[in-house]
């Protein structure tokens, strides 16, 4: 019998479920909506148990840190009073399954890298640019998380501006703070004085679009000279502005990056939104069996 994953993907307004097999195939979806912090593993078990008896492990995507025992890091308000969790250990008493969590990013990555866009590529660099930018860093279709779960925070790379944004993080001009969903709206309404939403800022063509993408172009091409990755993956709902904002990002990337890292694709993402549930579940499986906490940047 075909061995089963469940996965779970955990993000600030919805908790998804469902079951994956080793070649990437996604069953038995399940949703519902994201519960204040402290209940949402209640909401989790409550959502994963009618596929429990199905899968032999458990893998869970989850916005936020992800500390190297599972254990929830840090995390933004819009997961209220997740930080601390016990993701990993708790879910192992209620469910009874092996279980490896992982950032959401770092999930969506490892499935772009093992069947998605990035397939084959020895290395591959995903970006995951929406309301806020994440990453992953994968080496053999294997996500690197790093000594401290934070292996691929490419949103929080300096932009090459002195505008004084303000990042997530606290910090000034991380690219995140440009070329972010919210970054880009923020943009348009000072350079037009109108509030808009990103997709009408889109069919609108206006340069606050390119600006942001020629800023992130720069930012992959740095990283790129730093890793030299064999494919770029472009994901999240910023990239569903297409040309737009894909053709200035990869003619920044071309001008700054090295010589061989500038000959890697900039791709769009394949697997949408059952990436980081795709990712999940495929990490839960790799794992299996073996005792050792996921693994770090080597």
């Amino acid at each position: 019998m075909t061995p089963l994953a469940l996965a779970v993907d955990i993000g600030g307004t919805k908790i998804a479920a469902g079951l994956v097999a080793p070649d990437g195939t996604l069953t038995q979806r399940r949703r519902a909506a994201t519960p204040p912090g402290p209940s949402i593993l209640r909401a989790v078990f409550e959502l994963a148990r009618p596929l429990v008896s199905r899968a032999v492990a458990c893998g869970i995507g989850t916005a936020g840190t992800v500390g190297p025992l599972g254990r929830i890091a840090y995390a933004t308000d819009l997961l209220t009073g997740w930080a601390g969790t016990d993701v990993k250990g708790e879910t192992e008493r209620a469910l009874r399954l092996p279980t490896v969590v992982l950032n959401d990013c770092h999930a969506a990555g490892a499935a772009e890298a093992r069947v998605g866009a990035a397939r084959g590529a020895r290395t591959a660099l995903v970006v995951a640019i929406g309301t806020g930018i994440g990453g992953a860093i994968c080496v053999g279709g294997r996500v690197r998380t790093g000594a401290t779960g934070t292996v691929g925070s490419i949103g929080h790379l300096p932009a090459s501006t002195d505008a004084g944004a303000r990042c997530s993080c606290g910090a000034l001009d991380h690219i995140e703070a440009h070329a972010s969903g919210p970054a880009i709206e923020r943009a348009h309404l000072a350079a037009t004085g109108q509030a808009l939403p990103l997709a009408e800022i889109g069919r609108l063509g206006s340069h606050v679009i390119s600006d942001a993408a020629a800023l992130m172009g720069r930012v992959l091409a740095g990283a790129a000279n730093l890793i030299a990755p064999d494919a770029i993956v472009v994901a999240g709902g910023v990239s569903l502005l297409g040309p737009a904002l894909l053709e200035p990002m990869t003619a920044a990337y071309r001008a700054d990056a090295l010589p061989g890292p500038s000959a890697a694709p900039l791709l769009p993402a394949a697997l949408g939104e059952d990436a980081g549930l795709v990712g999940a579940g495929l990490e839960a499986l790799a794992h299996l069996g073996s005792e050792s906490s996921p693994p770090g940047f080597a």
